[in-house]
């Protein structure tokens, strides 16, 4: 995982390259103020996606769920992709998307003066 440290007078400098460069997968900076690392700089989808696995392994029923899907996996209790599409009778008609609409509008209410 390319990183790179840099101090922040530096990074102030440099910022809209490194926003740039942190957008490329796996590729992040360590900002630091009189050698010490005080920050980390990274794209919103990198930390978006940290963020997401921190939520799940912090879930107990989520990783209960895992930990039984690997175990009926390794029992070899699954069936294939293509087992699965002919119980759903999907083998012969194009996939196909459904969307709620709803007759209910939602909209944010005003307050009253």
């Amino acid at each position: 995982m390319p990183n790179k440290t840099l101090t922040i007078t530096k990074a102030r400098r440099d910022l809209f390259k490194i926003a740039e460069q942190v957008q490329k997968p796996n590729n992040f900076y360590t900002l630091s103020v009189e050698g010490e690392p005080k920050v980390v700089m990274m794209s919103f989808n990198e930390f978006d996606s940290i963020m997401e696995t921190i939520e799940i392994l912090s879930d107990p029923k989520i990783m209960a769920d895992i930990k039984k899907a690997e175990e009926e996996y390794e029992k070899g209790e699954f069936i294939s992709w293509e087992e699965m599409k002919k119980e759903l009778h999907a083998t012969k008609r194009p996939a196909m998307a459904v969307a709620d609409k709803g007759k209910k509008k939602y909209a944010v209410k005003k307050k009253a003066k």
